[in-house]
Formats: C-alpha cells, sequence, structure tokens
C-alpha cells in the first residue's frame, strides 16, 4: 500500500472512497434515505471545493498494490485558539478497515501539519460511530467539545477529539 497527497486527478476515486463510506460507516446513525441520496458526482464538487477552500486544505490517499484508492483523509488549518490543524475527513473502504490504514492516513495528516509549523489538531466524529470514537481515542485523542449536527432531518451529537502535540502521531513506516 502506498500513502501520497492527492492531487485533482484523483478527485473521482476520493469520491468513490466518501460516499461508499459514508453508506457503510453511517447506515442506522442517519436516515436511509440520507443516505440513498448521496450522489458521486455531489461528492466530487464537495471535494473540489474543499481543495480550493481557505486554510490550506489538503488530502492524501491510500493506494493498494493494484492501485485502487482504499482510503483518504483530509486536512485544512484552522482559526482556532486552541487547535492549528483540522482532520476533516478519514474514510475507508469497508473492506480496508482494521489493516492499520487508517493511522498511516492520520499520520500523513499529521506529519503535513508538523512540516507546515502546526503541532496540533482535532477531529469531529459523530458519538454514534462507536468505532470511530474508539479509533481516536487509542491513538491519544482526547475528547474537547461537543455539537449537535443534522443529516436529513434527524440530529446526531458530535464529539471533537484533539491531540496538543502530533508529534506523537508522525508514525516512520
Amino acid at each position: 500500500m502506498q500513502i501520497r497527497k492527492a492531487s485533482k486527478e484523483d478527485i473521482k476515486s476520493i469520491a468513490k472512497v466518501y460516499i461508499d463510506g459514508w453508506k457503510t460507516t453511517y447506515k442506522g446513525f442517519v436516515p436511509d434515505n440520507y443516505l440513498e441520496s448521496l450522489t458521486y458526482g455531489e461528492a466530487e464538487q464537495k471535494w473540489i471545493s474543499f481543495l480550493s477552500s481557505e486554510n490550506n486544505p489538503f488530502i492524501y490517499i491510500a493506494v493498494n498494490e493494484e492501485g485502487k484508492t482504499i482510503g483518504f483523509a483530509a486536512g485544512k488549518g484552522l482559526d482556532n485558539d486552541k487547535f492549528d490543524g483540522e482532520l476533516y475527513a478519514l474514510y475507508l473502504l469497508q473492506e480496508s478497515r482494521g489493516l492499520g490504514t487508517g493511522k498511516q492516513l492520520v499520520s500523513a495528516i499529521a506529519k503535513h501539519f508538523t512540516e507546515q509549523g502546526m503541532n496540533s489538531m482535532m477531529v469531529w466524529v459523530m458519538e454514534q460511530n462507536r468505532s470511530g470514537l474508539g479509533f481516536y481515542e487509542r491513538m491519544g485523542g482526547g475528547e474537547y467539545l461537543r455539537r449537535k449536527s443534522e443529516f436529513g432531518g434527524w440530529i446526531v451529537e458530535d464529539v471533537a477529539y484533539g491531540w496538543e502535540d502530533v508529534s506523537a502521531l508522525c508514525r516512520e513506516e
């Protein structure tokens, strides 16, 4: 497997991982009709817009031996007193979970932040996503904030996890 910085040419594969990841991760947490309404085309536009937005956004992708994108992580800077950057998204295809890919992608984001002189980061996680919460807790993230979000008319609780020093996440592979 290879982890590399994404380019605009990777947007189609990022959109596929994003939509497929949503449909497997959030089933039962948000309405089925909301998940069914998600499209690859809209996701492509979302990630093109993300890369064109403020705060120096970037994406890293995980590519398997066959050249297929199996996961991605997105990051951006924050205008925040507590954290320098945000792990904006982390999505893996279902068959790629539990293999260390998520850890490697988080490490790539942390290294990118460190190279930019940014030493801390945070991530939002849907509280119902227990595996996501456990993943960030095992990676040393500490809960610091909560909010509510709405998806298809359902209100969900989000939990923010943060790392005051991302250097511990910068693993050498």
